[in-house]
């Protein structure tokens, strides 16, 4: 008899996305930017329990209106994890279109943006195991929502915003594929 998996508890996928965050996006400086935000406490994880793209996009859609309304003080940026939904890299790459035209219907172009990570995510042009994938690869799917004047305040501190690809390419092929699974250890 096939038995349908249990999905992931939300406190277990806060947990992991959490020490993602701390070991590589923040710990490797992937993102000059996300220090701040986390020792602050602005950043806002929220597993979706969607199980299909119509309710991911409903939690993207109230996501999207929290923000906007929400005191950035308070949050600044969102992370929507959504473990038991687009969990085919392609799939979910054609789901970017929909996150986008979500923005847009809600009139908030230029204020919100959608951000992509997830664990199997590869550049357009990078083989599947490329290492400078890792940069984008989270433990679950996850849609991050953020402030646009939060990143432009972000590049104006950081004026060099421009090279952070390059050097997180650069970081990540020192570290290799062993560095990167050593992390997890």
């Amino acid at each position: 008899m096939n038995t349908i998996p249990t999905p992931p508890s939300p406190e277990h996928v806060i947990a992991q996305t959490e020490r993602w965050l701390e070991r590589a996006v923040i710990g490797l400086n992937l993102c000059p930017f996300a220090k701040a935000v986390q020792m602050k406490q602005q950043i806002r994880y929220v597993v979706s329990d969607a199980t299909d793209e119509e309710g991911l996009l409903e939690d993207l859609l109230r996501e999207l209106r929290f923000l906007e309304e929400a005191d950035g003080e308070e949050v600044d940026t969102t992370l929507l994890i959504h473990p038991q939904v687009l969990t085919d890299f392609m799939d979910y790459n054609a789901f970017l279109d929909v996150a986008d035209a979500a923005v847009e219907e809600l009139d908030l172009e230029g204020v919100l943006q959608v951000a992509s990570f997830h664990p199997d995510y590869q550049f357009a042009d990078a083989g599947p195991e490329d290492i400078e994938n890792y940069s984008n690869r989270a433990p679950f799917p996850t849609l991050h929502i953020l402030r646009e004047e939060s990143i432009d305040r972000a590049v104006e501190a950081f004026p060099d915003a421009g090279s952070i690809y390059e050097r997180n390419i650069e970081t990540l092929q020192k570290l290799g594929l062993e560095g990167w699974k050593k992390l997890w250890v």
